[in-house]
């Protein structure tokens, strides 16, 4: 058999070593050693664009924001159904990930990083949002293993109760919050709805018409107003219900 090959490594700003690895059948991404995501399952990530993308791809001149590229196919299958005056911002923490997709990953999802709609902001998608008030019209988040089971304990800012608000306040009324998630979390669903949001899960998941073997969370933002002003946690002590299971 033939062994796997190294292609990259490096580590995120916590610490958590991110490395590349291929074989002739399969490209994998492992954090800290565990398998991350790879090349051969890829249906939730397409899902997550598919699902998330359901209302934006009806408009003239949509903007969706990704949170995390991964190996691009979430990026990919946003392209493919969102109109040619779409605008679409990749939000990427890890400068190695834009380099790998540049590189040996882009093949892959046909180099959806050359498609002109596309910008990369190399930083926190959590700081996109922020200085994006009431911008897109649908957000899709696949951040780590969604909100459980993370590899990385920065991420849980993203989905604990101030995430939430910042992720709504960055969308426009009737926008879309797509969360990729490794399984089923109803604590996290209920914290969504308390933040304002309609949410569906398997519902959602029935309309594609085959199983996932992971979860996504469509949460809707109804709210025909502008989003509640959230809390910027410079200025305010941070919100003591951050959870973290895994």
């Amino acid at each position: 058999m033939k062994p796997w090959e190294v292609l990259g490594r490096t580590r995120t700003l916590d610490g958590t070593e991110l490395t590349l690895i291929r074989h002739p059948s399969e490209y994998l991404i492992l954090a800290n050693g565990q398998s991350l995501m790879s090349s051969r399952s890829h249906s939730s990530e397409d899902a997550l664009a598919v699902l998330g993308c359901d209302h934006a791809r009806t408009l003239a001149r949509p903007r969706v924001l990704i949170g995390g590229l991964g190996m691009g196919f979430t990026l990919r299958a946003a392209l493919d159904i969102l109109p040619p005056a779409a605008r679409i911002v990749v939000a990427e923490l890890v400068p190695a990930v834009l380099v790998w997709n540049h590189g040996p990953l882009g093949a892959l999802a046909k180099h959806p990083l050359d498609d002109p709609r596309v910008r990369i902001e190399e930083g926190d998608v959590g700081a996109t949002m922020r200085s994006n008030r009431c911008c897109f019209d649908a957000v899709l988040l696949d951040v780590d293993n969604g909100p459980v089971a993370l590899t990385a304990s920065s991420n849980a800012g993203l989905y604990d109760s101030e995430g939430v608000a910042v992720a709504r306040a960055s969308l426009r009324p009737g926008g879309v919050l797509a969360v990729w998630s490794a399984r089923a979390d109803r604590r996290f669903e209920r914290r969504l709805r308390a933040g304002g949001f309609r949410v569906e899960t398997d519902r959602a998941t029935r309309r594609l018409k085959k199983r996932l073997s992971h979860t996504i969370l469509i949460a809707h933002n109804e709210n025909v107003s502008a989003p509640a002003r959230f809390r910027d946690p410079r200025h305010e002590p941070a919100d003591n219900e951050k959870e973290r299971s895994g």
